[in-house]
């Protein structure tokens, strides 16, 4: 370091007493004492032997290797924490909306009910989580799940498109149930207001799957319930039972079909809110298709949802 000391001025006794010209000839000694040390440690490693010199490389590619995982590990641990902080933050509050008029006529009554629903709870860092193929993506490869069937947002598209209809708000729709791939059955009264954003509909379905029930806010009526299998035994002894699927046999002009069925029993449609696949259950009287393309569960019940309308005169 004598090359260093010497740079100094002499009698200074701290930085405060170094003038400008003091200070930039100490920052170049400081420079040139560095790119003298780097290049004793380049001509260091150059006298080596071949073998030894590989190794080294070796241990050197193994570092970068090795923090290169520890950085990639810290960003998928921040990730987690993030989504831990997000879901601690989606307890939510249900409201029960005002029941519409009871409707005089009967069999002017649509149930609905979704199959095949994937709505699975996991623990995700420290907090329970409803996964998703967007959000827990390392977690589901970690454990060796297909991604593509983990998709909660179609019950959540379903059900805002059934719950949202005027069908529903005219009072014609009397039950809504949910079967999930787990066979766990959840029964949504049509009067509830689901969140909006899927976030919080992730969180809702943690807390109903964790306590079984869910209560409304500002009423005692359960608004989402979980209760026993199997769906049928509340369903209505007549009633017309139909399956919509793209793969089914028979395809339909939806409105024509409805507009032929009577009015003098209920209507039940079965639909698949799965990302692939079809469903399969024994409870069905007719299994139909409405389009030649496939259509998300959100599109066909819309369609179910106008063509019911139209034949009642909703508006």
């Amino acid at each position: 370091m004598a090359d260093l000391g010497s740079a100094l001025p002499t009698g200074s006794t701290g930085s405060a007493a170094l003038s400008a010209e003091d200070r930039a000839g100490l920052v170049n000694a400081l420079k040139d004492k560095l790119q003298h040390l780097a290049g004793q440690q380049s001509g260091f490693l150059d006298s080596l032997s071949p073998a030894v010199k590989n190794r080294v490389s070796a241990l050197q590619e193994f570092q970068v290797d090795k923090m290169d995982r520890g950085k990639r590990k810290r960003s998928r641990e921040e990730d987690e924490d993030a989504t831990d902080a997000a879901t601690q933050d989606t307890e939510t509050e249900l409201v029960g909306l005002p029941a519409p008029p009871p409707i005089k006529k009967g069999g002017e009554e649509v149930i609905f009910i979704l199959e095949k629903a994937h709505l699975e709870v996991a623990k995700v860092g420290k907090t329970y989580q409803l996964l998703n193929c967007d959000d827990h993506r390392h977690f589901l490869r970690k454990h060796k799940q297909d991604l593509a069937i983990f998709r909660p947002d179609i019950v959540h598209q379903a059900l805002l498109a059934i719950l949202d209809s005027p069908l529903n708000k005219s009072g014609r729709v009397s039950a809504v149930y949910v079967q999930t791939q787990k066979k766990v059955l959840i029964q949504v009264n049509p009067h509830v207001r689901l969140p909006r954003t899927f976030k919080r509909f992730c969180g809702l379905m943690v807390q109903l799957l964790q306590k079984l029930s869910i209560r409304a806010t500002n009423g005692p009526d359960k608004l989402l319930h979980v209760i026993k299998n199997p769906v049928t035994k509340y369903l209505p002894s007549e009633a017309h039972r139909i399956g919509l699927s793209y793969s089914a046999p028979k395809v339909v002009k939806l409105h024509d079909y409805v507009a032929a069925s009577t009015d003098k029993i209920p209507l039940i449609f079965v639909v698949g809110a799965m990302a692939h696949g079809k469903i399969d259950v024994d409870y069905i009287d007719d299994f139909i298709s409405i389009s030649e393309y496939p259509l998300s569960a959100a599109c066909c019940i819309g369609r179910i949802c106008n063509a019911v309308e139209q034949k009642w005169k909703i508006l």
